[in-house]
C-alpha cells in the first residue's frame, strides 16, 4: 500500500489516519473513527454524518501542517 503525500477528501478514514496520525482528535471531535467508518472517504464519512466536507478538510490540513505536538 502506498501513503499519499497529501491529504484528500477521496482518502479513506483509515489511509489517511496511517499517513498522519495527527489528525485523529479533529476526527474523534467530529465523530468519525476508523472502527466502522475507516472504510469510507473522508468526503463520504462526512456526508453521512451531516458535517460539512470542507470544513472537516480544513481542519485536516490544519492538523497536518501544525508543528509536532501542537492542535490547530
Amino acid at each position: 500500500m502506498s501513503i499519499a503525500t497529501t491529504i484528500t477528501l477521496n482518502m479513506t478514514i483509515n489511509d489517511a489516519i496511517l499517513a498522519y496520525p495527527q489528525i485523529l482528535p479533529v476526527l474523534q471531535q467530529a465523530g468519525l473513527d476508523a472502527c466502522c467508518g475507516g472504510g469510507l472517504s473522508i468526503a463520504e464519512a462526512a456526508r453521512r454524518h451531516g458535517l460539512d466536507a470542507g470544513a472537516l478538510f480544513r481542519a485536516l490540513e490544519d492538523a497536518v501542517s501544525a508543528p509536532a505536538g501542537r492542535m490547530p
